[in-house]
């Protein structure tokens, strides 16, 4: 394992060192997958990370680059620089989450030196995880880490976006009480049977548009309708989601998806929405 001692630079910015990781995550970081234009940069970012305990790491230029490592590495950790030469954090990031691969959710850290507040809501909607501003120490890398291994993200398969719930975006910088209405037990699995089936909606409305997509959305919404329903012993939820799977079992991962009958199989789960939340406590699809 590399040891730094004081300060290394990272492109035009510092790096703090020193700092210990408050838990150990080497047995989360089995594939590690850096993406920065620079190739001192990702070497650089690579030392940095095994420092943290990572095993197997790859570093390349360009997000064409990374999304072919992808396919062979399958990696359990991406951070990417934001911008550079042949290098778009944000394009590759929203393919990625788009694509069919098997590390299509893993956790993306994006990191800039220029965070401004545009940068911050492209990461947030592109499908990322955790945003780290340079200069940074070894501490704050290992937060954000942390955030994105140990702690588990409702994940959100929709048409416009598809990602970890936006809601909690760079929870490793968050210390404070939840303060959301829809964060209280109470009102939890009423506000995800909301959303499903708000993304339900959206997902069926692109069958022909963007099949694709709305298939694995579909999907995605029928498993966390069930899931729900089998959480909370919820009979009618779940008599109300069985036409729908059966009508996605019928369909298979690659049969011809038809609108009309998905929305036949689906009606009997509009009645079940929920009274709306405030337009502030949704989450955007």
């Amino acid at each position: 394992m590399v040891t730094h001692k004081g300060p290394v630079r990272y492109g035009s910015s510092m790096i703090l060192t020193g700092s210990k990781t408050s838990r150990p995550l080497s047995p989360f970081l089995q594939r590690v997958l850096v993406l920065d234009a620079s190739a001192a940069n990702g070497r650089m970012m690579a030392e940095l990370v095994k420092d943290l305990g990572a095993g197997s790491i790859h570093a390349e230029l360009s997000e064409t680059q990374a999304l072919e490592t992808c396919k062979q590495l399958d990696p359990v950790l991406i951070i990417t620089e934001l911008s550079g030469p042949r290098l778009d954090g944000l394009k590759f990031t929203k393919a990625l989450r788009r694509s069919a691969l098997a590390c299509r959710s893993v956790p993306v850290i994006m990191i800039t030196a220029e965070a401004t507040t545009g940068a911050i809501l492209g990461a947030r909607n592109a499908g990322v995880h955790e945003f780290l501003r340079k200069p940074f120490t070894l501490g704050d890398l290992s937060r954000r880490i942390e955030a994105v291994m140990l702690t588990r993200r409702d994940w959100v398969e929709a048409i416009n976006y598809v990602g970890p719930d936006r809601r909690r975006f760079n929870s490793g910088d968050y210390r404070g009480p939840r303060k959301r209405r829809s964060d209280s037990t109470a009102s939890e699995e009423s506000g995800r049977i909301e959303q499903a089936l708000r993304i339900l909606k959206s997902a069926l409305a692109a069958v022909e548009t963007d099949p694709d997509q709305a298939r694995r959305s579909i999907r995605a919404q029928a498993a966390d309708l069930h899931a729900i329903a089998v959480r909370t012993n919820d009979m009618k939820l779940m008599n109300a989601t069985a036409p729908l799977q059966r009508r996605l079992i019928a369909i298979g991962e690659a049969g011809p998806l038809s609108r009309g009958a998905l929305e036949t199989a689906a009606a009997a789960l509009w009645p079940l929405m929920p009274k709306a939340a405030p337009e502030r406590e949704r989450v955007a699809i």
